[in-house]
C-alpha cells in the first residue's frame, strides 16, 4: 500500500467507454443546434415574407369608389368681382355631386398608377353674382361631365394597421398613422352644355351661340378634350382589406367652352334668322342694364381662360391580396398573421 490507496487489480473496462466531460457537451450541441434550427425555419420563413421589402406586392391591386362633389372654375358665375383665375372664382352654391370608380397597381412600395374613371356635374349662373358686368350679361349652363385619367401616385406617408410595436397578442399603444400622397397625370373628358329656355334643358353647342360655323364666327368646338389631373390625398387604413380617405383634386383643360362662353358676341339678328329665336335667345339673355355690352363683336367670355373644374371625393378603398399558394394552410396563416402597412 502506498499514500493509502489499494494496490488491487484495475477495471479499465468499467471507464473505458466514457467520454470526457468536454467531449460530451462538444456532440450534444451540434444536434442542439440542428434540431432549433430546423423547428424555427417556418417562423423564420413566414417572417422574411411579412417583413421583408417585397411584402406590399401581396396586395399591389386596389379597387377604389369615390363620392363626393364637383365645382366649375369658368367664365360663368362666381364671386361678386371681376373673373378670376383658378380657385379664387369659386362659387360654392353652385357645387354639384360627382362619383368615380378606379384600380390602383403599386408599381413601388410608395409609388402606383391609377386608371380612374369619374362622373361628375358643372354649374354656373351670372345671376349669383353681384359683378355689374357679369350679372347683366346674365348667362347659365349646366353640363354632365366623365373624366377618365390615368394618374401616377407618389405616397410620402403610407396608411398603417395595429399597434405601435407590432406584437401578436400585446395590448399596446394603438397605431395612428395617416397615408398621404401626390398625383398627377392625364386623361381626357366629354362635356355637354346646356341652358335653361322655358322649363327645359336644351343643347348649346347645335345653336353656335358665338356663330360657330357662320360667316365670320369661330370654327365649332368638340363636346370632348384633354384635361390634367392633379392633386393631393389622405388615407386611413380600417382592416387588413379596406382603407378610407379624402380626395381633392384641379384638373386643368385645354378647352374654354364648358360653359359654352368663349369669345365675342355674335350678330344676334342673324343668329336669330339662321338658328333661330331659341338660339339667339340663349345667346344674349341680358337684362340690359349696360347699353352696348352685348353688341356684336363685344367681349362675352376670355378664351385666354381656359376653364377648369375641382373635385372633392371621399373614397372607400378595398385590396386584392395576392396569395402565394392555394393552400388552406398557408391562407389560415396569413390571415392570423399581424399585418402592418
Amino acid at each position: 500500500m502506498q499514500g493509502g490507496y489499494s494496490s488491487g487489480p484495475s477495471h479499465p473496462s468499467i471507464f473505458a467507454h466514457q467520454p470526457a466531460p468536454g467531449v460530451l457537451v462538444s456532440f450534444k450541441k451540434p444536434a442542439l443546434l440542428t434540431a432549433l434550427l430546423i423547428s424555427l425555419m417556418p417562423s423564420i420563413v413566414e417572417a422574411q415574407y411579412f417583413k421583408n421589402s417585397s411584402y406590399w406586392k401581396s396586395h399591389r391591386r386596389e379597387l377604389t369608389v369615390g363620392l363626393g362633389i364637383a365645382n366649375f372654375l369658368g367664365e360663368l358665375g362666381g364671386r361678386n368681382q371681376i373673373g378670376s383665375p383658378f380657385v379664387w372664382d369659386l362659387e360654392v352654391s353652385q357645387t354639384k355631386p360627382a362619383l368615380s370608380v378606379g384600380y390602383r397597381y403599386y408599381t413601388f412600395e410608395r409609388q402606383s398608377i391609377r386608371l380612374n374613371l369619374t362622373y361628375g356635374v358643372l354649374a354656373g349662373n351670372d345671376n349669383l353674382t353681384q359683378e355689374m358686368f357679369r350679372h347683366n350679361r346674365n348667362l347659365s349652363f349646366r353640363s354632365d361631365i366623365f373624366e377618365l385619367s390615368l394618374v401616377y401616385e407618389l405616397h410620402l406617408f403610407k396608411e398603417m394597421l395595429g399597434h405601435l410595436y407590432d406584437l401578436r397578442g400585446v395590448q399596446g399603444q394603438g397605431n395612428t398613422r395617416v397615408g398621404f400622397y401626390f398625383f398627377a397625370g392625364i386623361g381626357g373628358f366629354w362635356f355637354d352644355p346646356k341652358a335653361k329656355y322655358n322649363g327645359n334643358w336644351v343643347q348649346l353647342k347645335p345653336l353656335g351661340t358665338e356663330g360657330q360655323g357662320l360667316p365670320d364666327g369661330p370654327e365649332e368646338y368638340r363636346n370632348y378634350e384633354i384635361c390634367i389631373p392633379m392633386g393631393v390625398g389622405i388615407r386611413k387604413a380600417f382592416s387588413k382589406v379596406w382603407s378610407g380617405g379624402i380626395e381633392l383634386q384641379y384638373t386643368k383643360t385645354f378647352t374654354d367652352y364648358i360653359d359654352d362662353v368663349s369669345g365675342v358676341y355674335y350678330d344676334n339678328d342673324v343668329l336669330a334668322s339662321v338658328r333661330g329665336p331659341v338660339a339667339a335667345f340663349l345667346a344674349d339673355p341680358s337684362l340690359g342694364k349696360v347699353p352696348g355690352q352685348t353688341a356684336a363683336g363685344q367681349q362675352r367670355g376670355d378664351s385666354n381662360d381656359l376653364d377648369a373644374y375641382i373635385f372633392l371625393k371621399w373614397h372607400m378603398h378595398y385590396k386584392i391580396f395576392k396569395y402565394r399558394t392555394s393552400g388552406k394552410k398557408y391562407r389560415t396563416r396569413i390571415r392570423r398573421q399581424k399585418i402592418v402597412f
